[in-house]
């Protein structure tokens, strides 16, 4: 598993992060979601290493073996706003001045937050299975309540929800070492199986329903987009589609002229079900990225 890269600690901004990295080239960094860390990437990471990029992968602050800060009453140090400040300044102390950005999940939440906020850093926003936090909440229905009513269940900020977890982590995330691999679902059981882990992935959500969701809607009332070419994808056996319906028109509103995107014939964890084809459509979209002629047309089915 991740063949010829290095693993170490580094220092964010106010939490050490464990990375991952390895490979050669312009650089891409890799945003695991809930509840993985950064070895969901393991069977992409190598093949983009192969293609000719620098892949850089850490454990999100809060997740896997990342650093745990204290919480605060607005949930601030779990904000998506404090994480992509981390992923930043890991991509500096690496060399790293611009990148390409791709987040799965809870990982493409601060991909985007990255995008926002450090324009200058962000070269293309590449997000897997989301739309802005912002955005869902601001579009929440029944439909969206009944079918993601972890949101909500995990934002409790009486920690119900680290006890309910904490009982039996194995029956409340469920996962195979068949769908991971096997090394990559070690990783995953020890970051499940540890208290501190699970509050601040419940930390996480916290933020998202408050802090998050200010920020968003604070972006949106200013009329700020996200100014880099942008990728959205989402898996066919997931329900991006039957919650969104048009899901590049939810992004429509939150990016310029360079927007694209599809479904990838998979479940929700793209880069476990489907390597192959994520990475067939982040290299198309990269090299559509860095042509200076005009904006993308969206390309249809991704996979």
């Amino acid at each position: 598993m991740f063949d010829g890269f290095a693993l170490t600690r580094c220092e964010g901004d106010g939490a050490h992060l464990r990375v991952r990295r390895g490979g050669d080239g312009p650089a891409v960094l890799l945003l695991h979601g809930h509840p993985r860390t950064h070895v969901t990437w393991h069977r992409v990471a190598p093949l983009l290493a192969a293609s000719g990029r620098t892949v850089v992968c850490p454990d999100l602050r809060g997740y896997g073996r990342s650093d745990k800060p204290p919480t605060d009453p607005e949930h601030r140090p779990y904000a998506k706003r404090a994480m992509a400040a981390d992923c930043l300044a890991v991509m500096r102390r690496l060399g790293h001045e611009r990148f390409a950005v791709v987040g799965h999940d809870r990982g493409a939440y601060v991909a985007t937050r990255l995008a926002l906020d450090h324009p200058q850093a962000v070269s293309a926003l590449t997000v897997l299975d989301a739309v802005p936090i912002g955005e869902a909440l601001r579009r929440c229905d029944a439909v969206f309540a009944a079918r993601w009513w972890h949101w909500f269940f995990l934002g409790q900020t009486d920690k119900a929800a680290e006890r309910v977890i904490n009982a039996d982590p194995d029956a409340w995330y469920r996962a195979t070492p068949e769908q991971m691999g096997a090394e990559a679902y070690q990783d995953y059981q020890r970051a499940i199986h540890d208290p501190a882990t699970v509050h601040a992935m419940c930390e996480d959500y916290r933020a998202g329903l408050g802090i998050d969701r200010e920020h968003d809607d604070t972006d949106r009332r200013a009329g700020r987009r996200i100014t880099c070419p942008v990728q959205v994808l989402w898996a066919t056996r997931d329900d991006m589609a039957d919650l969104h319906g048009d899901v590049l028109g939810v992004w429509r509103d939150w990016t310029g002229d360079r927007l694209d995107g599809g479904p990838i014939d998979s479940g929700h964890h793209i880069a476990e079900d489907a390597p192959e084809a994520l990475v067939t459509a982040l290299r198309a979209f990269w090299r559509s990225a860095s042509d200076s002629r005009g904006p993308t047309a969206p390309h249809g089915d991704a996979g």
